[in-house]
């Protein structure tokens, strides 16, 4: 986006937010399908817009329709918007978005370091406000961690289409169902399998058997994804390489927040640090930046054998290309394009939309949500085995998520050959059996 345009963002951002506050000082607010699914659909379901008698209870579908010259779009991003992670990700999705609609660029309008460590003084429906009086037709808010904003703009402006990236507050048979916000909708990519892939790839170049998770803050959804990293590492250590499942480590450390911040998380670095001395030899990152990658990278030109795994951004890999083996990555802009149109067309509804790879070619950037870009350091022997293993993930035939399988903690999670749905993997409590390190820290 334009620098100048970010900027006087900004200021009107900065100006607005007492005139916001005031304005809303008054208010009083405060069917189960697997995931891995043969078919590959995607997992959708419509909020209830019954909502009374459509009166100020704010109920009701947000849809009039935008002439597609007037449409504009704001996003919200919890980090920094060129971070080579999951904010950037977000960012292009958007600006594709907006180019394939054929518009200018200043009509997106975006803000990052949403987030309370960063911006203690910026509240997401604040921002949001300050969107929509610029003109934003639509609101995208990108992360878990701005749940409760998202529901109070939502409130606050129940004509207004808005999206919580990764909740579920659309789910009618969620934890976090609100029926009341019928304009709020969620969309999140079915990125256990492509957590299930980078396992896969960490298994067949270890030389130790000893792989590590760079953790965020821990919740269901980080839980789901290091127990998908595991089982996808589980499977291709055991079936191609062979190897002896109690000979296969596998650990994880969060730092407490979705990237490092000085003062407040650990140290990225020295966690990675801490993994290497301790005889891993791959890396796999779970936040939202590079340092996985970075560090490994650093240890590996200083002559040992290591490899990394980073995540969320396809070009992740040029940070250190020479160990990369290769990237889980978000691809945004198909249904972001999808739900910008939806609101031109005056269709828009909200739903939860938990949506797979395109298993018909996962890095096709037109209509896959997730992908795995190979690196350089996937010797060609682990490339051919990795592309057997997606196969399998894509037509079925490797179902991860099969029982018998305990928590951590020993308790069973799933009897033995019966198939997870999509509400158990959505809601993992723990980490798994076989996964060492603390899963329930910050939950």
């Amino acid at each position: 986006m334009n620098p100048r345009r970010r900027w006087l963002n900004v200021l009107a951002l900065l100006a607005a937010l007492a005139l916001v506050a005031a304005a809303c000082g008054d208010s009083d607010s405060e069917t189960e399908t697997t995931a891995a699914s043969d078919d590959g659909d995607t997992t959708t379901t419509q909020a209830d817009d019954s909502g009374g008698d459509g009166g100020d209870d704010g109920g009701g579908d947000a849809t009039g329709g935008v002439p597609v010259e007037d449409f504009q779009l704001g996003i919200l991003l919890v980090g920094p918007e060129f971070d080579q992670g999951y904010s950037q990700a977000h960012f292009e999705g958007a600006k594709y978005a907006i180019e394939q609609l054929g518009l200018p660029e200043d009509a997106l309008i975006s803000l990052d370091f949403i987030n309370p460590a960063d911006n203690p003084g910026l509240t997401p429906e604040g921002v949001a406000a300050d969107m929509i009086s610029q003109g934003a037709d639509m609101i995208i808010f990108n992360s878990d961690d701005m749940r409760d904003g998202a529901f109070a703009a939502a409130e606050q402006n129940p004509d207004v289409p808005m999206i919580w990236v990764s909740g579920d507050s659309a789910w009618e048979d969620g934890k976090d169902f609100q029926a009341d916000l019928s304009n709020l909708g969620n969309v999140w990519g079915q990125m256990i399998f492509g957590k299930m892939i980078a396992g896969c790839a960490a298994a067949l170049e270890s030389q130790t058997g000893q792989l590590a998770y760079l953790g965020p803050l821990t919740n269901d959804e980080t839980r789901r994804l290091v127990n998908s990293a595991y089982l996808g590492a589980q499977y291709c250590w055991e079936n191609f390489k062979g190897g002896d499942p109690a000979d296969l480590g596998f650990t994880v450390t969060y730092i407490g927040f979705w990237f490092e911040i000085p003062g407040v998380t650990l140290d990225a670095t020295q966690v990675v640090n801490d993994f290497i001395d301790g005889g891993a030899d791959v890396v796999l990152s779970g936040i939202d930046t590079t340092q996985a990658l970075v560090r490994s990278g650093q240890r590996a030109d200083a002559g040992e054998a290591l490899w990394a795994v980073p995540y969320d951004y396809i070009d992740a890999c040029q940070e250190a290309p020479s160990i990369c083996l290769g990237v889980p990555y978000f691809n945004w802009g198909p249904a972001y394009l999808e739900l910008a149109q939806s609101v031109i067309d005056g269709t828009y509804s909200s739903q939860w939309q938990w949506i797979p790879p395109d298993w018909a070619d996962i890095n096709n950037v037109a209509t896959s949500i997730i992908g795995y870009e190979k690196g350089e350091g996937l010797s060609a022997e682990s490339a051919a085995n990795l592309d057997t293993f997606i196969s399998g993930l894509g037509d079925g035939s490797i179902q991860l998520y099969t029982g018998p399988l305990n928590w951590q903690d020993g308790t069973p999670f799933l009897a033995d050959g019966e198939v997870a749905s999509d509400f158990q993997i959505w809601y993992s409590a723990q980490c798994l059996e076989g996964v060492a390190g603390v899963c329930d820290l910050g939950s």
